[in-house]
């Protein structure tokens, strides 16, 4: 049977134009309400290719994100917020996309059409078989992802792909795929909308699951958050009374930002 994309079939929706900010609104969101359990469906595909990532960065391995527009755009915003979330040195979860840092404001012509240039970009990372490589393709059918995940197959390197249509090419590549099949957009061929937010909830469950794994979660608290704001330290300070029972606040604060982590400052009172 041959390949079909779902994600560039008709919109459900017709004459767009003519409706009304209200009707536009309730119909995005009736939309929108559908992909959670597209994703449900996708969880033991989640799951199999979390408990991968995990594995390997136990071993200190690294996990990259390779896509290109929207879909390498998720994957860098995953990347960046793990460090300030969960104290792990940047370089620990890395974002590529096609066509550089340019590509992540502006759209670079033809940048997700080279099949050569994923891999060439992972390889600036000195990418190795302790790493896992993740490729996020909407469609399934990005040649800069594929060639990135073939390349990778070739040299013995765990992969895996999110994309939002069946059986696509880049599931082909993957060891460990995903599809979570979201359907015909609303606006026809936008999938910006409901498989970019597929996509960004399934980043949030991987990420946010391996970091767990990782120890970088005690309880339900971010202990090893960097405190970057005032908004964060003051997170930080009632996290820390809560933690190591302290009912002055200034003093938890400053032991706090004198060891720079709720963990650390507890673990100096509670040792």
């Amino acid at each position: 049977m041959a390949f079909k994309k779902i994600t560039e079939q008709p919109s459900n929706y017709r004459h767009l134009e003519q409706m009304s900010v209200g009707e536009l609104l309730r119909n995005i969101n009736a939309e929108d309400q559908t992909v959670p359990m597209a994703v449900e469906k996708a969880l033991p595909q989640i799951e199999k290719l979390t408990e991968a990532v995990s594995d390997a960065m136990l071993m200190g391995g690294r996990l990259f994100y390779i896509g290109a527009g929207t879909s390498g755009r998720l994957g860098i915003v995953d990347a960046s917020e793990c460090p300030p979330t969960y104290g792990v040195p940047y370089g620990l979860v890395i974002g590529i996309i096609a066509g550089g840092e340019k590509a992540i404001t502006s759209a670079v012509e033809f940048a997700e059409d080279d099949k050569l240039q994923g891999w060439k970009d992972l390889e600036a990372f000195h990418v190795s078989n302790k790493d896992v490589v993740i490729g996020i393709a909407a469609s399934g059918t990005t040649p800069y992802v594929i060639g990135a995940l073939e390349e990778c197959r070739k040299r013995g390197i765990v992969t895996g792909s999110i994309s939002c249509n069946p059986d696509s090419p880049v599931s082909a590549a993957a060891d460990h795929p995903i599809e979570v099949v979201v359907g015909p957009e609303f606006v026809t061929g936008s999938t910006r909308m409901k498989s970019g937010t597929a996509q960004k909830l399934v980043l949030n469950m991987i990420s946010t699951s391996v970091m767990i794994q990782l120890g970088r979660v005690e309880d339900n608290k971010m202990v090893n958050m960097q405190l970057t704001n005032d908004k964060l330290v003051d997170r930080g300070t009632r996290m820390l009374m809560e933690r190591v029972k302290l009912q002055d606040y200034e003093k938890a604060k400053a032991l706090l930002l004198l060891h720079g982590s709720v963990k650390k400052a507890a673990d100096s009172v509670l040792s």
